[in-house]
Formats: structure tokens, sequence, C-alpha cells
């Protein structure tokens, strides 16, 4: 990671925290445009999308992160922005996905 995805990483929080999103998004975007296996970025793009309700973005994120870096962190990040993303559209798709996930992860 370079000192200028950190710096960007930075201002995203930054955006973040003062509400934000559609400008976090932005940034994270930009992030991944220098790095496109930036897993934070990644785990931050899933984070926003899911504040903005757009919630197969946020999954597709969520996979990605789970992807490059298949860890227990990433398992429980990806399982709980499916089970969001079912209490945001009521699709039992992802309850399911939710469960395959927690299921392996014991």
């Amino acid at each position: 990671m370079t000192p200028e995805i950190l710096a960007i990483e930075k201002v995203a929080e930054q955006l973040k925290n003062d509400g934000k999103n559609e400008e976090a998004i932005a940034k994270n975007i930009e992030i991944l445009a220098l790095d496109e296996n930036f897993v934070r970025a990644h785990l931050a793009l899933s984070v926003l999308y899911h504040k903005i309700e757009a919630h197969d973005k946020s999954v597709a994120h969520a996979e990605k992160a789970y992807e490059l870096e298949p860890d227990d962190f990433n398992a429980a990040a990806l399982s709980v922005t499916y089970q969001r993303a079912f209490e945001g559209t009521r699709d039992p798709v992802y309850i399911q996905k939710a469960e395959s996930v927690n299921t392996n992860m014991r």
C-alpha cells in the first residue's frame, strides 16, 4: 500500500464519519483504481453501500474482500453483510448465503 492510498483512505474515513457517504464511496473507488485488491477499500465500500441501501454492491464488495483474504474477520464481515442485505431486501438468497458462511466458519 502506498502513501497515496493511505492518504485517500484517511480522507474517505473522515467523509464516512461526517455522514458524507457518497463522497466516501467516491474516495474508496479512487483507491480501488490505484489498487483493485486493497481489501480495506472493499470492506469500506461494503459498509457504505449498505448505508445507502445499495445491497447488491455492498454484497459484491464484501465477497471480493473475502475472496482476496479468506480469513475469519472477512468471513464474519461477509456473513453480516448477507444478513443486512436480507434485512433490507427480504431476499431469502442472502440469508441462505449467510448461513453457508457461518457453517464454513465452524
